[in-house]
């Protein structure tokens, strides 16, 4: 997936007046590497970007960000204090957003992920649940493991966020002190165990009084998010909101 990263780098860095540039560009990368569509494996049809038109409309959103007390959000009901909670799209096996996540995760399709970031923005910026964000905060990995992904996935879907919502990213304050083990086919009871006291904050005065915007790809028991949300309501003042790609239905 070099090469689509290579492509969206170009393409987002041209001037906006130069468009026929990047049109050659797309032109030129779609003559020797045909794009695919992530979510169902089909060629794009010209004017198709990332995920083909089809798998957009197909692709179950949830509309949570327009219920305040939806079922993501009860998740955390007696757990952590949280201002909104969302998440754009029912995450299932074999479904159409797994194979997205995937790309984005382990194919280093960042694509997909700046695909995902744009989406989640549009439909948050037409909730008044979510209005007031001064910054937004990816669920930071642990240095080890940006070495080895190369990347930290949720830090690329902020960034489609960032293009759509015009507000900054903070990756640098609340921080992964420890490095843990994957979550993947843990219990919720271990997946707490695993993070409950691994988040940090490196300058929690940045926060004081700000609505925070924590960013995840997919929230299944919704561990991590407390975890980072336990080490974030420590500052005073501050608002805890949370959006994610996508989350199990329920």
């Amino acid at each position: 997936m070099l090469y689509q990263t290579i492509k969206l780098y170009l393409c987002r860095t041209l001037p906006k007046e130069r468009p026929v540039m990047s049109e050659l560009i797309n032109n030129f990368f779609s003559l020797f590497y045909p794009e695919v569509c992530p979510s169902c494996g089909n060629l794009l049809n010209k004017g198709e970007e990332t995920v083909c038109l089809s798998c957009r409309f197909l692709m179950p959103r949830t509309g949570y960000e327009t219920i305040p007390d939806n079922p993501l959000a009860r998740m955390f009901w007696g757990r952590i204090r949280l201002n909104a909670v969302s998440a754009c799209y029912f995450f299932a096996k074999k479904g159409r957003v797994q194979p997205l996540i995937h790309e984005l995760k382990y194919k280093n399709n960042r694509a997909a992920g700046y695909f995902l970031g744009k989406e989640m923005a549009k439909e948050i910026k037409q909730s008044t649940f979510f209005e007031g964000v001064d910054y937004i905060v990816p669920v930071p990995l642990h240095p080890k493991k940006i070495r080895v992904r190369g990347y930290n996935q949720s830090e690329v879907i902020a960034s489609g966020m960032r293009e759509v919502m015009k507000i900054p990213i903070i990756t640098d304050n609340l921080m992964r002190a420890v490095a843990t083990a994957s979550q993947t086919k843990k219990s919720r009871e271990a997946r707490w165990q695993n993070v409950k006291d691994i988040f940090v904050l490196n300058r929690p005065y940045l926060f004081i009084g700000k609505h925070i915007l924590l960013i995840d790809d997919v929230i299944t028991t919704g561990s991590t998010i407390e975890a980072c949300g336990n080490a974030l309501l420590m500052t005073p003042g501050i608002k805890v909101s949370v959006a994610a790609a996508a989350c199990a239905p329920g």
